[in-house]
């Protein structure tokens, strides 16, 4: 039985141990941080006195693969969800408040309802939706449909929020393979889900624990050095707690970041450039039966925060594509936007403070630029050594860089190593995993 070796415990390594271990492969996870879940964990932060994310993560229930890796580590019952398709968006220019509802089925009758759409929106502005879904060329998200009150208030959000990429650079094909999988699909692809908790309850801690009760080996604060190659294979690879060699028909995923690829597998094309995400956490009760009460969320449009969440004992802020804000202090940016924060959620001012108590993460390098140019240098799962596979939000996996896209990697690599000719088991494709879902 062969034995696989993957680098880096973020999601689509996990996902793709995961998948390997339920197919019965013997499996050791290196990860080079102190704690698995790469973009996707939570932490205590003493100064808040609270837990928190270290981003924000919108799912929705068409993510296929996320919630087929949610039942397998056994941690649906640390989500909730509205239970309904429901987007609130607040306008800090005009003060409108207005939620889009969508029905449940594939036939979009919520678009003849002006109370459950963008408002000021036709039924016939609606039809550009379908036609991004068609695109396959290097169309950019601002060029792919009327610039019109359907795109500013809803399109361009949401957008944005999928591909953390200005809609001017960004591909629009990209965006319409999120639309497939979720608007397309009716309402009832597009609930929204939120952990309880934090990220790593929800979705890591779970999913190790799995993991080790499989008999899998998770070593934490284990940075892959160098990797060896001979012959068409990987043979050996150094790591910060010693050499690792490779017996016959053992494979190694590489699951670590792009930059990490680009330092240890400088033959692989990976994508080079990035966007910037901004998290800032506000500890601040939001209260009962505010405006983000029903969704959980509500979208902020002019200005400079783009998605606020309503979460125990504090609000958190998203701000995508800000690659602009990344090295303003964080009081600036906390100043800039609490105001519509505050507005959004209706808060009155208990504290007597200009801006509550906050923390401010900058995520640097969250994903690759969803651009064209970028969009070429994702690679695809296999490599040119025989037993080396990529997985990773930035391989060629038709997503754009979210937790969606990371998770199919994972299985998409897991499922390169049960059908390679070099592993032995020719019967594997048979016996694909539970993770593995069909479109």
């Amino acid at each position: 039985m062969s034995h696989v070796h993957v680098i880096g415990a973020g999601l689509a390594g996990l996902s793709a141990s995961l998948a390997l271990t339920q197919a019965g492969r013997t499996v050791t996870l290196y990860e080079a941080g102190s704690a698995a879940g790469g973009r996707c964990r939570s932490y205590f932060d003493k100064d808040l006195d609270l837990r928190i994310d270290n981003g924000n993560h919108l799912l929705l229930s068409g993510n296929r693969a996320t919630f087929g890796y949610i039942a397998t580590i056994g941690s649906l019952g640390r989500f909730h969800t509205p239970g309904r398709a429901i987007f609130p968006f607040y306008d800090s220019k005009t003060k409108e408040r207005w939620t889009v509802r969508l029905n449940r089925g594939r036939l979009p009758w919520w678009v003849m309802f002006p109370h459950r759409r963008v408002p000021d929106t036709r039924l016939s502005d609606y039809l550009a939706i379908p036609a991004i879904a068609r695109l396959k060329d290097v169309t950019t998200v601002a060029n792919s449909m009327r610039r019109g009150r359907l795109y500013w208030r809803m399109v361009e959000p949401l957008a944005v929020a999928a591909l953390n990429t200005r809609p001017q650079i960004a591909l629009a094909s990209l965006l319409g393979a999120v639309l497939k999988q979720t608007v397309l699909r009716g309402g009832k692809a597009c609930i929204p889900w939120f952990p309880q908790g934090g990220l790593s309850e929800a979705l890591i801690d779970p999913a190790i624990e799995t993991l080790r009760q499989r008999g899998a080996h998770v070593h934490l604060n284990r940075r892959v050095t160098g990797l060896s190659r001979e012959n068409g294979r990987v043979t050996a690879f150094s790591t910060t707690g010693g050499p690792v060699s490779l017996a016959e028909g053992d494979a190694v995923i590489f699951a670590a970041p792009p930059w990490a690829a680009a330092e240890l597998l400088p033959e692989i094309t990976a994508p080079d450039e990035f966007e910037t995400i901004l998290n800032i956490h506000f500890r601040v009760d939001p209260g009962r039966n505010g405006p983000g009460e029903e969704a959980g969320f509500v979208g902020l449009l002019d200005a400079t925060a783009e998605w606020v969440f309503v979460k125990e004992g504090h609000v958190s802020v998203t701000i995508s594509a800000a690659n602009s804000l990344a090295e303003e202090p964080a009081r600036t940016l906390a100043a800039m936007v609490w105001p519509d924060v505050r507005a959004a959620l209706e808060l009155p001012d208990h504290t007597g403070q200009p801006i509550p108590p906050f923390r401010v993460i900058k995520e640097k390098r969250a994903t690759f630029a969803a651009t064209a140019a970028q969009e070429k240098r994702r690679p695809q799962v296999r490599t040119a050594y025989s037993n080396l596979v990529l997985a990773g939000d930035w391989t060629a996996t038709g997503l754009p860089a979210t937790i969606e896209g990371a998770i199919r990697s994972g299985e998409t690599a897991a499922l390169a190593v049960l059908t390679s000719p070099t592993d032995g088991t020719h019967g594997a494709r048979r016996n694909r995993p539970g993770l593995f879902r069909p479109e």
